[in-house]
């Protein structure tokens, strides 16, 4: 079985496809609608997904829809190689996930939980995913791309047509962006809605693509970076945010690690630091709009209680 070519770019309508693979599979999560200092807020609750992240989505998308394989190779900063191994456990699909040094413990241990073969390889998600993909060419295996595969955004859409779906009061649909891919999918999944795509100061791979007409290299360096530590936006996701812009935000590390403790204290919300970068945006009154709804991506971080 060979690598995947480039693949095109979705549309709204392979986003709705991605719906009808994945449901017997994936959690429809919840919303819930409620205020903070008198101002209404919905929060798509993704952090309750199987494997803790929206990721899964995607993985079982690009597994479904995709050329058949019986094995596949991917790189990952936690959360992706989480949905890819779990999915592919879920299909009889063998997985290998290589992942950077620095992934964080609490995701480690639920990859490892997964029966998933894990490979460490250098200090950066980049460097993780270039011998991921040179093992893949090697070996003749499938490669899974975090997010910049057409089937793995569609799937990640499909937030999007829950939320239009479950909460259509909402005039704005806030995510957070590390390589682009939920960002790019929700956009299809929710036509016609604003959608706002915040990232850290420290990682903005598409504030850097949108400047420069094209995706390039940019630091990493954020809180968030495990699960937002893109350095280059995907080629895609791209192509998708070009066509249908959307709005953007940037939020300090500060501003992310306050937004994460609040979402705990007034909600009970146990989100990590990407899940929290869509909160924080709000709270610091970068999000247009009356009344909008904020994905909470993932909780897959370390909650021990201290003594």
């Amino acid at each position: 079985m060979s690598t995947t070519t480039a693949p095109a770019v979705p549309t709204s309508a392979d986003v709705r496809a991605a719906a009808e693979r994945i449901a017997p599979y994936a959690r429809r999560t919840p919303v819930i609608r409620t205020e903070l200092d008198g101002r209404p807020l919905t929060l798509k609750l993704e952090h309750l997904q199987r494997t803790g992240s929206f990721k899964l989505r995607g993985a079982l998308n690009a597994l479904l829809g995709g050329e058949p394989a019986d094995r596949v190779i991917t790189a990952s900063g936690g959360n992706h190689g989480l949905g890819v191994a779990t999915a592919a456990r879920i299909l009889g699909v063998r997985a290998t996930v290589y992942v950077p040094e620095t992934v964080p413990a609490a995701k480690a241990e639920l990859l490892a939980a997964t029966g998933a073969q894990i490979i460490r390889a250098g200090e950066r998600y980049a460097v993780a995913a270039e011998a991921a993909l040179a093992r893949a060419e090697s070996d003749g295996a499938r490669y899974l791309h975090a997010y910049d595969d057409a089937l793995v955004v569609a799937g990640q859409g499909t937030i999007g047509l829950e939320i239009d779906a479950d909460a259509p009061e909402c005039d704005a649909i806030v995510v957070a962006v590390g390589g682009g891919g939920l960002a790019a999918g929700v956009r299809l999944g929710a036509e016609g809605r604003r959608v706002v795509a915040v990232e850290p100061e420290g990682c903005q791979s598409m504030h850097a693509a949108m400047a420069a007409g094209h995706p390039v290299q940019t630091p990493v360096d954020s809180v968030a970076s495990s699960a937002l530590g893109a350095s280059i936006l995907g080629r895609v996701p791209f192509e998708v945010l070009r066509a249908d812009p959307v709005t953007t935000a940037l939020v300090s590390d500060a501003e992310i690690i306050s937004a994460q403790t609040l979402l705990w204290e007034e909600f009970r919300i146990a989100a990590e630091p990407a899940a929290a970068v869509p909160f924080a945006a709000w709270l610091a009154g970068r999000v247009p709009g009356d009344h909008p709804c904020l994905v909470v991506c993932g909780a897959n971080a370390s909650w021990r209680l201290a003594d």
